[in-house]
């Protein structure tokens, strides 16, 4: 499930990027970039939850390296979403 969120994450993300470049109104899809990445996090939690719950413990042992690359692929979104508005701010000074 958190593949799929993740996905759709990514393309409402660039289709922001897309629309903010092409001088549309980019918000909804800023709006829902950052809610999918929100979505595909806590499907994320919720694989742990259930490994921990079933006691796979060497699933869980490789989670640690994954938690990494989850902080690093959500600043990553958060900055691209928000950039249009960064550039908007620039550009209104």
């Amino acid at each position: 499930m958190w593949l799929i969120l993740g996905f759709i994450a990514i393309v409402a993300t660039f289709i922001n990027l897309y629309m903010y470049g092409t001088g549309k109104d980019y918000k909804l899809a800023m709006a829902m970039g950052l809610s999918f990445t929100a979505l595909t996090l806590c499907a994320e939690h919720s694989l742990v939850s259930d490994w921990i719950k079933g006691e796979d413990w060497s699933a869980l042992s490789e989670v640690p390296n994954f938690g990494r690359a989850l902080w690093f692929l959500t600043i990553v979104s958060i900055l691209l979403n928000i950039a249009p508005i960064l550039i908007d701010l620039k550009n209104k000074k």
